[in-house]
């Protein structure tokens, strides 16, 4: 149904519901102004929603980016041949992206390859589009993990390697109970071997995941990454 032709029959059954209120027709200026009020209001969320609705985001060049931001660049496409789409985005404010990579590039308690456990099952959890591709490739080509490794860590039911499950289950947990991860998961994770600094790092990288997750779920940006298999 077409938006506006919805809006005018919402507004015409407000009108009607306003006077079964009152009791009466409209009769007075005072009547006749609450109602046009109200009216008004509902144009001006419609055309809010409609001006969201607008809105895009397009990945920004070397030329559209801060100075600061250009010196990243050029030092990415220096070290990988290439400017990802999202580290790009993050570039569309002049300190988010230094901010994000000194996030990523933290001393961390945790190996590599835990690291990107947290970040697929993160990424699977908040149904990445941008993510999961980009640490898969990652996954495999920098921590030697196997398509069929990958899947298993992305459902967070991990038969190769009993640590890194419970860490699978304990960041799954905790990702879909913003925080609270049952006692189970937690009590799993200590009995695997993990200790409290490694929970701050995981915590860490949580947070890590979700800021780059959230950022391209809103923006829907162009994914520059290998298609991976829908589960």
């Amino acid at each position: 149904m077409n938006k506006n032709l919805e809006l005018v029959q919402d507004s015409i059954l407000l009108y009607f519901n306003s006077i079964s209120c009152l009791g009466s027709f409209l009769t007075t200026r005072v009547d006749c102004i609450f109602v046009v009020s109200i009216l008004t209001n509902n144009l001006k969320i419609h055309n809010t929603m409609e001006t969201l609705e607008k809105v895009t985001f397009e990945v920004p060049t070397r030329e559209q980016v801060s100075e600061n931001n250009q010196a990243i660049f050029d030092q990415m496409q220096k070290s990988f041949g290439t400017v990802p789409n999202l580290y790009a985005t993050f570039a569309l404010n002049d300190t988010a992206l230094p901010d994000y990579l000194a996030l990523q590039n933290r001393k961390s308690t945790l190996t590599g390859k835990e690291r990107e456990i947290i970040n697929l099952v993160v990424s699977q959890v908040n149904e990445c589009d941008y993510c999961l591709p980009a640490h898969t490739f990652i996954s495999k080509r920098m921590h030697g993990f196997s398509d069929e490794e990958i899947l298993e860590i992305r459902r967070a039911d991990i038969s190769f390697n009993d640590k890194y499950d419970a860490l699978a289950k304990f960041v799954k947990d905790t990702a879909i109970n913003r925080g609270r991860p049952s006692s189970d998961s937690a009590d799993n994770l200590f009995k695997a071997g993990f200790t409290k600094a490694n929970v701050v790092d995981i915590i860490m990288v949580i947070g890590d995941k979700i800021i780059s997750n959230y950022l391209h779920n809103f923006t829907k940006i162009p994914v520059d990454w290998p298609e991976v298999p829908s589960i």
